[in-house]
């Protein structure tokens, strides 16, 4: 389809986060899950999810920025990845090509620069962008679920265990405690970006390290929440919710990106009353 106006499309090294702050509203303000974030949470966000603007392309009318590809890159498992932090268009810029010119020139730019791999995570019912990437080559790997509550029913429940707040986590250990990787929001390297905006709580059982858990303190965001398999169905997860309800201050809690397969994760975090309010899916090209 022939573009309505002419588009300049260049990588975002030269264009501040506030301006990416008022284009990333503008496209997400009729999403179907609320993106409305303040300055402050879209800054953390970036920084959590590695935002590398010479990998991020915008699309321009002018000088007006009306689409963007916004870019993390990371090493996993020694394989250079890049991550889609958000691509968004402007409402009245949609439908005239721009989503797709944007991704050609953000892989263009990846390949050159030796990244093998493209992730990311689209709403599971958002069935146009997933054909958009169906149709640039990305794969569907697993389906992630999220979930959320008000801050105050998980305060009501009773803690059974005696939590402590720590400066960091035993990353070699709790490792020891997933049943399958975190998303890429919720990785190890999302959090230790910005230690400072976490809070980091702990459970010993009988001395042991049983279980952990993090929050964000602004947002409410839990990125992790992960009992060691010995210990659970002892109350561990629900004490750690609790003590990081009263942590944050946030009005809302909530988990996103759970991998959907974590069946026992899940059936927890439905008896607590937490409610499963959207599916994705995580993708992924070979570039």
């Amino acid at each position: 389809m022939n573009l309505i106006h002419p588009m300049n499309y260049c990588t975002l090294e030269q264009t501040d986060l506030h301006s990416l702050h008022l284009a990333f509203i503008e496209a997400f303000s009729d999403y179907q899950v609320k993106m409305d974030i303040s300055f402050p949470d879209f800054e953390r966000m970036m920084l959590r999810r590695g935002f590398v603007p010479t990998l991020s392309v915008g699309a321009f009318d002018g000088e007006q920025l009306i689409g963007f590809s916004l870019t993390g890159l990371r090493v996993l498992k020694g394989v250079p990845t890049a991550y889609d932090i958000a691509t968004g268009i402007a409402p009245k810029y949609r439908r005239q090509g721009v989503s797709s010119e944007l991704f050609m020139q953000a892989s263009r730019i990846l390949k050159k620069q030796h990244v093998e791999q493209y992730r990311l995570e689209v709403i599971k019912d958002n069935l146009s962008a997933i054909r958009l990437y169906e149709k640039q080559g990305f794969q569907i790997q697993r389906e992630l679920a999220c979930f959320q509550i008000k801050k105050e029913h998980l305060m009501t429940l009773t803690p059974h265990h005696h939590t402590e707040q720590t400066s960091q986590i035993d990353w070699q250990e709790g490792k020891r405690f997933w049943d399958i990787e975190p998303s890429w929001q919720n990785s190890i390297a999302s959090v230790t970006a910005i230690p400072e905006a976490f809070i980091h709580v702990i459970v010993r059982y009988n001395g042991e390290f049983a279980g952990y858990g993090i929050i964000e303190r602004q947002s409410g965001d839990i990125p992790q929440l992960a009992v060691h398999p010995k210990f659970r169905r002892l109350g561990i997860g629900a004490s750690l919710l609790a003590e990081l309800a009263n942590r944050t201050q946030a009005d809302n809690i909530r988990l996103l990106n759970i991998d959907s397969s974590e069946h026992i994760m899940m059936e927890f975090l439905v008896s607590l009353g937490l409610q499963h309010f959207v599916s994705q899916y995580e993708m992924m090209l070979k570039i």
